[in-house]
This record gives structure tokens, sequence and C-alpha cells, in this order.
């Protein structure tokens, strides 16, 4: 739409189902690229990817043509057919239903970029459970604990 700025700058996270760390370092970056590709397409920017074997951290310039959900489902149903194609995992991959989304000012793009960096060294202090808590606290969001992503027994 023409006359239209934003500037809209969002933190998302997703995790594989039942958190298993199924992501491996040998395609990691290709997955990371190829999700890179989807926030292109459909016109957004990526500014930072990262994350463990089991879940992914997103921060992204949104654009507002297209909803927040409609993009992370597009995103997690095609990274999740990418890689059973390409047959990365034994069996059937897939996400966790659901994912956390946060919004930042400009001013703070740089601490989130460097805290998604440095996921291998923030969970030796904490697990994403806990992690994943402290944001959803910090941005006071109501949530039910019986619907968040815990560690699989």
């Amino acid at each position: 739409m023409a006359n239209t700025y934003t500037q809209i700058h969002i933190h998302a996270i997703f995790a594989v189902q039942n958190r298993l760390s199924l992501i491996q370092k040998s395609w990691q970056d290709e997955l990371y690229k190829y999700i890179t590709g989807i926030i292109a397409n459909n016109g957004h920017k990526l500014l930072q990817i990262g994350g463990l074997p089991d879940h992914v951290h997103i921060l992204f310039g949104m654009k507002p043509a297209q909803s927040l959900s409609d993009l992370m489902k597009k995103m997690k149903e095609s990274s999740s057919s990418w890689i059973n194609q390409k047959r990365l995992v034994p069996g059937r991959f897939s996400w966790q239903e659901g994912y956390g989304a946060f919004s930042y000012g400009k001013s703070q793009i740089n601490r989130v970029v460097k805290y998604i960096q440095r996921q291998e060294y923030h969970h030796k202090k904490r697990n994403f459970e806990e992690e994943y808590l402290e944001l959803l606290k910090l941005f006071d969001i109501e949530f039910d604990k019986k619907y968040i992503l815990r560690n699989p027994e």
C-alpha cells in the first residue's frame, strides 16, 4: 500500500515436535538458508537466525502485508516438508504446534541478535522451557502452563 511505513521487528521461537534434538549440525546451515528464503520470498527481512538441535530462534523485519500467523504456518510447513523430502531425519519430522513471537524496537535489535548468536552459551545456564517461560513473563504474556513446550518424558 502506498505511503505505508512500518518498522516491525519480530523474534519468533519454535521447537521440534516433542522437543527432540533432531536438527543436526551437518544440515543446520542449509535449514537456516531455506527458512531465510521463505522469509525473503514473503517480503520480510531476516536479521538473525540460530538455535539448537531442538528449537529455532528467528529475528526478522516484518512487512504488514502478511499476518504473522500466516508466515509462521508457511515457514513451519515448508521447512518440515523440505526436511522430510531430503530425508534428513529417520521417520517423519515436524515442528511442535504453536510458537512464541515477541516484538522489539530498533534500539533493542543488536541485543536480540547477540542473544540468538549465543544460544549454546545461554542453554548451558537454563533449558529451553526456562528460557521460553522467562520471555513470556518478561513480555507479560498470559499462558496456560499445560500448553507450554515441555521436554519429552
